[in-house]
């Protein structure tokens, strides 16, 4: 496991996000979903993330990345999300008559941290340390 490193320390942040269109309005595809991982590899060095994994069905995309321990990603997510849906209606305008009032995504998202070991086996080492085993 090659971990990344900064002035002060060592870390291995993976995230998963999961963003969905607007009342998941089916506007995604292919060449959208290509546009939409353009944006994000764009802006994504602002905030000192780098995308790993990228897919999409037609009304979601599923972002796999990793990102550094002074990443704002809550900042991240909501610039990502203005900047690519002001982008993606003006490069596609046929998907407006798609979408509800012009919202491409929800204004929720899903956030996930990965990989490291189960969190139950995390648990236990905590639960055991300064004890004999």
């Amino acid at each position: 496991m090659e971990l990344d490193t900064n002035n002060h320390s060592v870390f291995l942040l993976y995230y998963h996000l999961v963003l969905v269109t607007k009342y998941r309005s089916k506007v995604i595809n292919d060449a959208i979903s290509n546009r939409l991982k353009e944006i994000f590899e764009k802006i994504q060095s602002n905030y000192n993330i780098t995308l790993q994994e990228w897919n999409h069905d037609k009304d979601h995309v599923h972002i796999l990345f990793k990102a550094h321990p002074n990443s704002e990603l809550s900042k991240f997510i909501n610039a990502y999300k203005s900047a690519s849906s002001r982008l993606i209606k003006k490069e596609f305008p046929e998907i407006m008559q798609k979408l509800w009032k012009g919202h491409f995504w929800s204004r929720s998202y899903c956030l996930l941290t990965t990989g490291g070991a189960p969190i139950e086996v995390i648990k236990k080492y905590i639960e055991t340390q300064g004890k004999e085993v």
